[in-house]
């Protein structure tokens, strides 16, 4: 006897719910990974320019560790490793605010600002370097030059390699069920081991991934329209 496709089956009641409940677990683990990932990035990247070599060496280290251990393996650092370092009412109040989600969140924002950095370097580098002399001769100290000339600049053209790095952050929420956070993977794989529907619980689940995918690549050639429009 063939094998019967019926998505209806996973796409009703209560396994509807488990997909949406585990889409908007996967937002939210994108956005606040990111916002860390652009925060740290920006530092990263302006620590860097520092004309002082042990900043430059000790931000490299931070790249370079991130680029070359599995992100897997940040991940259950930071779930079973750190918080043992922390004090104990610390981590009581991780583990009573949603920990694992938590953790996650900072491992991949961390690992993500790495990337971001690297890539917020390349637009600075592409930046003449006489515009920052320029601001500094006019009176801006060095975060004055950075943030009101050459990093607003060097954002807009690292536009294209940072949609790809939300891109592939997106894509890596999924490592955060292997400590329990209940993001989309999670919810599928529940849906799954329910009702046995293999096929049609992950072909929920990768329709989902490549919507919002397609959604954040249409939204960074847009913001990439806009900003070049800008500049004219």
């Amino acid at each position: 006897m063939g094998y019967v496709f019926d998505l209806g089956s996973v796409l009703n009641g209560k396994y509807l719910d488990w997909f949406l409940i585990g889409l908007a677990t996967t937002l939210a683990l994108t956005v606040a990974a990111w916002c860390l990932a652009m925060a740290m990035g920006i530092i990263l990247t302006l620590v860097r320019m520092i004309p002082f070599p042990p900043l430059g060496w000790f931000v490299a280290l931070y790249v370079e560790y991130h680029r070359n251990v599995p992100l897997l393996v940040q991940i259950f650092v930071w779930y079973f490793g750190v918080p043992s370092l922390l004090p104990r009412p610390a981590r009581q109040w991780i583990n009573a605010h949603h920990g694992e989600f938590l953790l996650a969140a900072i491992a991949l924002g961390l690992a993500a600002a790495a990337y971001v950095a690297e890539d917020i370097r390349s637009g600075i580098r592409s930046i003449p370097k006489a515009q920052y002399e320029s601001a500094r001769s006019i009176g801006f100290g060095y975060l004055g030059a950075m943030g009101y000339v050459v990093l607003p600049q060097a954002l807009r053209i690292a536009v294209p390699p940072l949609i790809n790095q939300t891109l592939l952050l997106f894509k890596n929420t999924s490592l955060a069920m292997a400590i329990g956070v209940g993001e989309l993977t999670y919810r599928t794989r529940e849906v799954e081991s329910y009702t046995f529907k293999t096929f049609e619980a992950f072909a929920v689940a990768t329709a989902i991934y490549l919507a919002i995918s397609f959604g954040i690549m249409a939204l960074g050639s847009w913001s990439g329209h806009r900003l070049k429009l800008e500049t004219r």
